[in-house]
């Protein structure tokens, strides 16, 4: 079923269209899998939350997914997985709070790599281990998209095909939106009735918070970020910006600065606002927001977040700084 996009095929912009795609990947899948049984690791991203309610609607109880909460993920969102595919969409879903085991791996890790490094390694190993808990399962599905295949061949990044997984667990692959692009793969999601903040979500890194907590990661600074992001996504929501901006994202780097509060001296972190556009993430460009937001903003974070003594925006284009700090 590793098809490729042929070259004449219509960009998806419309309902119909894909209507009609999601009809043909249906009978692609029940063709494919059969009465077998299909693993899915589902993020909540966009791409693997479409590809889990494509394979809802083709095989139903047939699928297994796993949602691994490695403790970086926003507020809300492990809750956002359960709810829209446990409860409202009925799926046979794992899921498993590896918060722990995770930051205590990444405890005391400085290094940008070796944090990405033991963030990837760890998701492998507790995917694999809920994956041999279960039986008959001949099918790994994956949301991998068009992009991503042509990146891989020309060779700008490894293709995460099967995501590494272990020797011994050997499926053949089910991947119904590779040959989308990443609006194309919006338009299907909406088309299937996943809810708005799921199908246009901002992009958000693999490592997910852990790019945004420079440093050894600690708990304590780990819930500053979670919190100051939180704010920013709700403020921003409520200002019109959130399906304007490309992506916005508060970082709450290893230092400390003198502060005052209710007349007595702080010493605590300060909150990094980015908040970026663009087309193809080559080149881009800071959102200029107003100076009452940015107040507001200021005045929200200090003082709804523990921690926090100094709020900044960071002016700074790609290039010369890429879009996430680690």
């Amino acid at each position: 079923m590793l098809q490729n996009r042929p070259d004449n095929m219509e960009r998806i912009t419309t309902s119909e269209q894909a209507k009609a795609y999601i009809d043909e990947q249906i009978a692609l899948m029940r063709e494919q899998i059969g009465d077998k049984k299909v693993l899915l690791a589902l993020s909540g991203g966009v791409d693997s939350s479409v590809v889990a309610a494509l394979l809802i609607k083709a095989v139903g109880q047939q699928l297994v997914c796993v949602h691994v909460n490695h403790g970086l993920l926003r507020k809300g969102e492990p809750e956002q997985v359960i709810n829209v595919f446990g409860k409202e969409l009925g799926a046979n879903l794992v899921y498993v709070d590896a918060t722990d085991r995770f930051l205590d791996k990444l405890a005391g890790v400085t290094d940008p790599e070796q944090k990405r490094k033991i963030i990837g390694g760890e998701f492998i190993e507790v995917f694999a281990e809920e994956a041999r808990k279960l039986d008959g399962i001949d099918f790994l599905a994956q949301g991998t998209i068009w992009p991503d295949i042509l990146e891989s061949e020309a060779g700008i990044k490894a293709h995460h095909n099967a995501g590494g997984l272990p020797e011994d667990m050997k499926f053949e692959l089910v991947e119904p939106v590779r040959m989308l692009f990443k609006d194309e793969v919006r338009v299907v999601g909406k088309e299937l009735g996943l809810p708005d903040n799921m199908v246009f979500r901002q992009p958000f890194p693999g490592p997910g918070l852990g790019v945004r907590c420079p440093g050894a990661i600690t708990r304590d600074r780990l819930e500053a970020v979670r919190e100051s992001d939180a704010i920013l996504r709700e403020e921003f929501e409520k200002n019109g910006l959130a399906g304007k901006v490309w992506q916005y994202f508060t970082v709450v780097p290893d230092f400390k600065s003198t502060g005052v509060k209710n007349g007595k001296r702080t010493f605590d972190w300060p909150c990094i606002i980015r908040a970026i556009n663009t087309t193809d993430v080559m080149e881009v460009t800071v959102e200029h927001l107003s100076d009452e937001l940015i107040d507001h903003l200021v005045n929200r974070i200090i003082s709804e977040v523990p921690g926090i003594n100094r709020v900044l925006f960071d002016y700074t284009p790609k290039p010369p700084a890429t879009v996430e700090y680690e």
